[in-house]
């Protein structure tokens, strides 16, 4: 037989797309469109629908950007339509390319009820099925003239990021606003075709299943008259019947669809946008919950919840109607779906203390499942966390976007830093917006990589981001598929369903242990500097807030404010989101976030300051407390307590002139030369009688890059920036300041950079505080300091302990993690001897190492091991002016430290000491007995009760046997969830309880109180 294949397939192509597509709405009448546009941002439902409206025709300009326009529609079902499915076509310009990224519409009828929301792929408004003809049709469309930020020629810098700069000028043209017939019989029809056309391609030329479709749909497209489709489309498809009808192979891949639409909180929309973007996406899906009975759909971030109950109550009915019937699944069970490489310990912690509380409070449900779908990357703290909130299964599909490495599994245990493992799910479909297409199910098997041992996955299905969620079409695909010879099996199902299933057949799944590392978006580790900035320094004032009213309420009756802090936690999960916190956010999510920190910082700098009030007590004029926040003593000041007075005298601090420029600071633990670069040249360490710097290396050196990658400007740096180097070197000025610093200022570009470099008394460590007024473009700030360190690894504070990353590029998978992520510090250490990096702000780093030449002398040259933190960068897109103006960093130099130095010493920069008028000493609430046991909250029980609640991790890798002492008559003892919730006794006598921990387990206790004020 000849073959004619591309032909037929040719053929279906073209008859489908102008034939018998546009015959699902074979008839058609206009409505009548008048307009309001709200002068500002947007207004209350009722006050939008009272507005009085102006006509506006189809092909008129609306919408400015950032603007709503409330539409109103009105028409008549013709009476010749009777007995007939008649449907709204409301198209406000839409780009069926763009779901997501534009205009965006929610329908209301004329008493205010939501109907369903309108998007690019979702244009239709149910008016009857069947109708009796004569109708009047009144509809109200809460319009969003959202503008395209990531457009057909993607990453150009664009000022329709903020309101502020967009302007004023239209974004869209109305498009169709008709009342039309709907052919049901003509909607199948396509529904087949589209999926028989889509599985053809995806089979061997050579199969005979491909044969036998290819015939089939010949047959088909011969029955259909093209003068006449609606009246042949019953005939049509019965030709398909046959094909459709033949069941999968019985090992057929199977796969759990689960409706979703990803929705980022914030992104290329501000936060205020994505309040209605999710009330228009639950909208859509409850109502097509009650029209398809075998759909589920999940939703995760119960921050977005919470949105809905706020400011659209009426939607939060229909949410939580379904939530009750059990086929609207909240997941996740996180506040959003945060970032975790950046957050805290603690915060991490309360992304799901407050996520999962919500979803038990308001629909009794435990969420098992964590829901991260598009994350940039997974600290390995998560898996413990993940057991501690009381879930047991985890998914992703962000590492697939890795650009070095493939991920080796799809269904596997994920093993965090104290061992603990969860049952985690990378859906091999590749993307978290799927539509069931037969590339995306085809793909989706071949890229499975448990075959042979398990046999389903799980394909997250619906647009996101405003796009609407799961369509009609895409429920239709899954009913033809699933079971479909040739196909893998469909079906819609929870995800708690699939996961039961992928458990109980593979419950032996190999084991990846650490980190899950994304090999892309690895800048977002320093874009938006004030962001992180705003995120660090609120998560330790919410530490010091927490820690100081719990102990001024112990102590003094002092009233322990629940509800603030519960709200001001919550703001700042929120801007941990993994587009707000990373950086990768429009101007103007920034710029509120600048905003919503510094309001964050005046009320719990209030808090702190009226608890340590009711603390210090009055004394004597002049005299004073020193509050020590920090999980160590300091300065003879208890961890968590505080004492009158100045504290023992450091020691002094000696200046001297450097031979060749600069100076020598001494204060008999380290020596400090500083040369007339103002670079630190030698930083000795005089008890172990070594140097830190590297042999003809300076430290504190700061060197710019171009930083210009092949895309996602805000989000990538690619390694090729390396290739181009500047050293920053040049000196304006360098004075002494006192005999305890030095101060340099520099300019480069069209930048300058003042730092003071300060050797504190009686202190093994060289603190430098470095004030930068930015304004360069597309180049990357970083400051290196190149130490006479041999070490093949360098370990990275991450939540609740550390991890190590090679220092090396042996394999592929080493090369990748050129820029990572840590916390307060990076260590590196020689057995004996090591070195600290700690920081107040900064999370980006990367460590390279070099072999020295050889000298005659020693021989061998030795190894150079550079750390470097990185500062700033300046992408444009898709914010145009990211990290310009003025920025301050604090970071210090810890030579001699050892990895318990490394934490005592980055909690130290954190959290300073405070001095407060007042002369009472002040009994910590709780003692650990062990400086590697590190409290990370020490809290009142979110439940009023007055239990203290006390939050702690083994910090250094290693096991410890010791105990918590507590600081009042204690009743009883109980180990408890995250949520406070105690899951069985712990052992105690006399005030103390005693701990035996794993290496970074994390403890949380609740103390109850003998006697209560």
């Amino acid at each position: 037989m000849h073959s004619d294949r591309d032909v037929i397939e040719a053929r279906l192509k073209r008859v489908l797309e102008e034939r018998i597509r546009p015959a699902v709405y074979p008839e058609s009448v206009p409505l009548e469109v008048g307009v309001w546009n709200a002068p500002d941002e947007p207004v209350p439902v009722a006050e939008g629908l009272a507005a009085p409206r102006t006509p506006i025709a189809v092909g008129d300009q609306w919408g400015p950007p950032w603007g709503t326009s409330w539409f109103t529609v009105t028409g008549r079902v013709p009476d010749g339509w009777a007995g007939r499915t008649v449907e709204a076509l409301l198209d406000l310009g839409f780009d069926e390319n763009m779901a997501g990224f534009q205009c965006e519409g929610l329908v209301y009828r004329p008493d205010g009820s939501p109907v369903k929301g309108l998007n690019p792929r979702n244009q239709w408004v149910r008016v009857g099925a069947p109708v009796a003809g004569g109708e009047q049709v009144v509809l109200h469309i809460e319009a969003a003239s959202n503008p395209v930020i990531l457009d057909y020629d993607p990453f150009r810098p664009t000022e329709l990021g903020d309101k502020e700069t967009a302007g004023h000028e239209p974004r869209y043209r109305l498009a169709r606003m008709d009342l039309a017939v709907f052919d049901t019989a003509v909607w199948e029809l396509v529904q087949d075709l589209e999926v028989l056309g889509q599985l053809m391609p995806e089979l061997p030329v050579d199969s005979p299943r491909r044969w036998e479709v290819l015939r089939a749909v010949e047959r088909a497209l011969d029955a259909v008259d093209l003068q006449d489709v609606g009246g042949t489309a019953a005939r049509a498809r019965a030709r398909l019947a046959d094909v459709l009808a033949a069941p999968a192979h019985a090992s057929a891949h199977r796969i759990s669809a689960v409706g979703h639409a990803h929705i980022d909180s914030a992104w290329l929309w501000p936060l205020r946008e994505t309040v209605r973007k999710v009330a228009r996406t639950t909208s859509n899906m409850t109502a097509l919950l009650e029209d398809e009975p075998g759909f589920v759909y999940a939703m995760s971030q119960a921050q977005q919840f919470a949105w809905i109950k706020e400011h659209r109550p009426e939607v939060y009915a229909r949410v939580k109607k379904a939530v009750a019937e059990g086929r609207f699944v909240p997941v996740g069970g996180m506040w959003v779906e945060s970032d975790t490489n950046m957050p805290g310990s603690e915060a991490l912690a309360r992304q799901f203390v407050h996520g999962k509380r919500f979803f038990l409070e308001e629909f009794g449900i435990e969420t098992e499942e964590v829901w991260l779908p598009d994350t940039f990357g997974y600290s390995a703290a998560l898996p413990q966390l993940v057991k501690l909130a009381g879930a047991k299964w985890f998914l992703t599909q962000k590492i697939s976007w890795s650009r070095t490495n493939k991920f080796p599994h799809h269904t596997f245990w994920w093993e965090g830093l104290d061992g603990s493992r969860v049952f985690t799910h990378f859906p091999p479909i590749d993307t978290y917006n799927a539509q069931l297409s037969g590339a995306e199910l085809a793909h989706a098997v071949r890229n499975f990589q448990e075959k042979g041992a398990a046999t389903r996955s799980l394909a997250p299905t619906g647009w996101g981001d405003g796009g609407g969620g799961t369509t009609r079409e895409m429920l239709a695909r899954a009913k033809r598929l699933a079971d479909l010879e040739g196909s893998a099996k469909v079906v819609f199902e929870r995800p708690s369903a699939f996961f039961e299933k992928a458990h109980a057949e593979y419950a032996h799944a190999p084991v990846w242990v650490g980190e899950l590392y994304l090999e892309l978006h690895r800048a977002t580790l320093t874009s938006q500097a004030k962001t992180k900035q705003g995120n660090r320094r609120s998560e330790h004032l919410l530490r010091e807030a927490e820690l100081w009213a719990a102990t001024a309420a112990v102590r003094a009756g002092f009233p322990y404010p629940y509800e603030e802090l519960d709200r001001l936690w919550k703001t700042v999960l929120l801007h941990q989101f993994h587009d707000i916190l990373p950086g990768s956010s429009i101007a103007w999510v920034h710029r509120e976030a600048a905003a919503t920190y510094a309001a964050v910082a005046a009320e719990l700098e209030r808090i702190i300051g009226d608890a340590q009030t009711a603390l210090a007590g009055d004394g004597a004029a002049g005299a004073s407390v020193v509050f020590n926040a920090a999980p160590h003593e300091r300065g003879g000041v208890p961890a968590g307590g505080a004492v009158p007075g100045a504290g023992a005298d450091p020691g002094a601090v000696s200046r001297a002139p450097r031979d060749g420029g600069g100076f020598v600071l001494d204060n008999g633990l380290l020596r400090v030369e500083i040369d007339g670069r103002g670079l630190l040249v030698s930083v000795y360490d005089v008890t172990a009688d070594r140097e830190t710097i590297a042999p003809g290396q300076a430290g504190n050196l700061l060197q710019l890059h171009p930083d210009f990658p092949n895309m996602w400007d805000a989000w990538d740096v690619d390694h090729f920036y390396r290739n181009t180097v500047t050293d920053v070197v040049e000196v304006e000025s360098l004075v002494p300041m006192g005999d305890e610093s030095v101060y340099v200022v520099r300019a480069f570009g069209s930048s300058r950079v003042g730092q003071r470099i300060t050797l504190p008394p009686g202190e093994r460590r060289v603190e430098i505080k470095t004030t930068v007024d930015w304004h360069e473009t597309e180049k990357f700030l970083k400051v290196a300091f190149p130490l006479d360190v041999h070490a093949d690894r360098a370990a990275a504070e991450t939540q609740f302990g550390h991890l190590y990353r090679p220092t090396h590029t042996n394999t592929s998978w080493d090369a990748a993690k050129f820029e990572a992520c840590a916390h307060r510090f990076v260590h590196l250490e020689e057995p004996g001897w090591g070195v600290a990096l700690v920081n107040d702000s900064t999370y980006g780093y990367d460590v390279t190492r070099a072999v020295r030449p050889e000298t005659a002398a020693s021989g061998t040259g030795g190894t150079t091991t550079t750390v470097r933190l990185s500062l700033l960068r300046a992408p444009r897109f898709p914010d145009p002016r990211t990290d310009q103006g003025v920025h301050r960093f604090r970071y210090a130099l810890v030579p001699g430290a050892s990895i318990g130095d490394a934490v005592r010493e980055g909690y130290r920069v954190n959290l300073p000491e405070r001095r407060v008028p007042g002369d009472a000493e002040v009994v910590p609430l709780v003692t650990a007995g062990d400086d590697a046991v590190v409290l990370s909250a020490v809290k009142l029980a979110d439940d009023g009760s007055g239990d203290v609640v006390v939050r702690l991790y083994e910090s250094r890798g290693g096991r410890v046997r010791s105990g918590l002492v507590a600081g009042f008559p204690l009743a009883s003892a109980s180990v408890c969830d995250l949520l406070e919730r105690p899951t069985g006794p712990a052992d105690h006598a006399d005030g103390r309880v005693a701990l035996n921990l794993r290496p970074f387990e994390i403890v949380t206790l609740r103390l109850v109180r003998a006697e209560r004020g």
